[in-house]
């Protein structure tokens, strides 16, 4: 029996199969676009963020993510993004290893002589010139404090009430999967989700005098000599600039 027919067929709807769904991927990217959703990570590039002055862990571009790795001896690393936000709505997935801390900053900024002055302790200047600093929600293995908001080299602390309390912790984080963080952004007010669950409802009028805008940044954190390589991974990033 032949079977050309059927061959031709497969041939004849394979391109409208291809073409459907290139179709669908760009009517997703536009109706995102339409809605104000911005995407941060080509998927393939760096393109949009730049490295932390200060710190030597490496980032690079591994399967369709972001991918962070520790460096011994190095401090606090950063990769920034080019751009500056205020207001905003901010998606992206995680993971991360269970024995890294990590995190997002926002609206933050690397210091100048001037920050020196502002973020120093016990009335004495900073000594970081450099340093990028600034609001960080966390991303941290549970049990833990994922995704409430810390005073990056501010001086400040926990901006979060909850963490203050040393014996407060959460599981929201599935360890060694992908999470979903969602940030929201506006005037003195951050809210943070996990996988759509709430988890911080910051209002912190001092941090937001000193930290109306600024960069984004995805933290890779300093590790001991006898420690790591950890990594981090970051990946479906967007974001929606509010009013």
């Amino acid at each position: 029996m032949k079977t050309y027919p059927l061959s031709l067929a497969f041939c004849a709807i394979l391109p409208l199969a291809i073409f459907g769904y290139s179709s669908l991927i760009k009517s997703t990217a536009t109706a995102e676009a339409d809605s104000g959703w911005v995407s941060l990570f080509d998927g393939t590039t760096l393109n949009g963020w730049k490295h932390s002055t200060l710190g030597t862990a490496t980032y690079t571009v591994v399967d369709g993510t972001i991918r962070g790795e520790t460096a011994v001896g190095s401090p606090n690393s950063f990769l920034l993004s080019e751009k500056e936000y205020g207001n905003f709505e901010l998606e992206f997935e995680v993971k991360v290893h269970d024995k890294l801390n990590s995190g997002v900053q926002i609206r933050s900024r690397e210091k100048t002589d001037a920050d020196l002055v502002s973020s120093g302790k016990d009335g004495k200047a900073a000594k970081d010139l450099g340093r990028f600093f600034g609001p960080q929600v966390e991303i941290e293995a549970s049990p833990g404090q994922a995704a409430y908001v810390y005073g990056e080299a501010t001086g400040l602390g926990w901006l979060s009430p909850e963490p203050q309390d040393d014996k407060h912790s959460h599981e929201f984080m599935k360890n060694g999967e992908w999470n979903k963080y969602r940030i929201v952004a506006v005037g003195a007010r951050i809210q943070t989700f996990i996988n759509g669950t709430p988890v911080a409802d910051l209002t912190h009028e001092g941090i937001y005098q000193s930290h109306p805008k600024g960069h984004l940044g995805l933290q890779v954190h300093g590790i001991g000599k006898d420690a790591g390589p950890y990594d981090v991974q970051w990946k479906n990033l967007k974001i929606k600039e509010l009013p």
